[in-house]
C-alpha cells in the first residue's frame, strides 16, 4: 500500500522545482497521488477495508487542498500538474 523509497525519489526527482526541493505543492501532490493509486488498487480485492478507506478519504482531502492552493497562486503550474498526473476535475 505504502510507495517503496526508489519510487518516492523518482518522484520528488521528476516534480520538483529545483534541487533539493521536497515540500513544494507539486512534489507533495505527485506523492499523494501516487498513494491513492496504490490504494484504489488495494480496495478492489479487499472491499470491505474499511479502516484504510477512511485513510484513503483523508488523503484524497489532503490532496484536494494542495491542488487547491496551487491553483490559487499559480494557475500555470496548477494546469500543467494536473495534466501530467492525468488527475482530471
Amino acid at each position: 500500500m505504502s510507495i517503496t523509497a526508489e519510487r518516492k525519489n523518482a518522484l520528488i526527482n521528476e516534480f520538483a522545482q529545483k534541487a533539493g526541493d521536497t515540500g513544494s505543492p507539486e512534489v507533495q501532490i505527485a506523492i499523494l497521488t501516487e498513494r491513492i493509486t496504490n490504494l484504489t488498487g488495494h480496495f478492489k480485492t479487499h472491499t470491505k477495508d474499511n479502516h484504510s478507506r477512511r485513510g484513503l478519504l483523508k488523503l484524497v482531502s489532503s490532496r484536494r487542498s494542495l491542488l487547491d492552493y496551487l491553483k490559487k497562486k499559480d494557475e500555470s503550474r496548477y494546469r500543467t500538474l494536473i495534466e501530467k498526473l492525468g488527475i482530471r476535475r
